[in-house]
């Protein structure tokens, strides 16, 4: 019974995971089928490596987690954030199928990564900084006149500025800028509204 109760609990916790956590900001369809497909699988062969009589089912657990994970994170290219909802239905899969003293142990875990994701996923606790990949229609060699260069661009703070490329045929520079965008100003009552500049600029992630 207690088996039973720790299965409906995993199973509960990853659809909050991916369903109620990952999918409403990310929007990524094809990975929510990988997450549902990699907990359920990690789950599964987890809960039989138990009740093998080898010996050797919480090493091959681990040695399965290793395995998939080196696997899933070569086939494609997955987002830092992605990376990390990979890894909590890892860890959902595996707690649901562990043996501990007492399943409120395991559940507290889930519930731990549950709570975790949720807090520093959330957009408003870093939503003022961002990362773009910057083209610049000039050859900028001098830091000096790149960082403020940046900032005028980015309407923002620019924390790390890594110069990538450097075309002085083409007259182009190509900067991984990390900032933090400057906080919106609403405009009061009378305040004409300005149209903002366009600016040479390649956003990535």
């Amino acid at each position: 019974m207690a088996e039973l109760a720790l299965l409906g609990a995993e199973l509960v916790a990853v659809s909050v995971l991916v369903l109620a956590l990952y999918f409403p900001r990310h929007r990524r369809k094809d990975l929510v089928v990988a997450y549902f497909g990699v907990n359920v699988g990690v789950l599964a062969v987890a809960s039989a490596l138990r009740t093998s009589s080898t010996g050797t089912g919480l090493g091959m657990g681990l040695a399965l987690f290793g395995v998939l994970s080196i696997i899933r994170l070569r086939s494609t290219e997955l987002d830092q954030n992605e990376v990390a909802y990979y890894f909590s239905a890892l860890a959902l899969g595996l707690l649901g199928a562990l043996s501990t003293a007492s399943i409120w142990w395991n559940i507290g875990l889930m519930a731990l990564i549950l709570t975790v994701m949720a807090v520093v996923d959330n957009r408003r606790v870093l939503a003022r900084f961002e990362h773009q990949t910057v083209v610049l229609d000039a050859a900028v060699l001098d830091r000096a006149e790149l960082v403020p260069r940046l900032e005028r661009l980015l309407g923002g703070t620019v924390h790390s500025a890594r110069v990538q490329r450097v075309d002085l045929i083409n007259d182009s520079t190509v900067v991984d800028v990390r900032y933090s965008a400057a906080a919106a100003r609403p405009a009061g009552p009378g305040t004409p509204a300005t149209a903002k500049a366009p600016a040479t600029a390649g956003a990535g992630r």
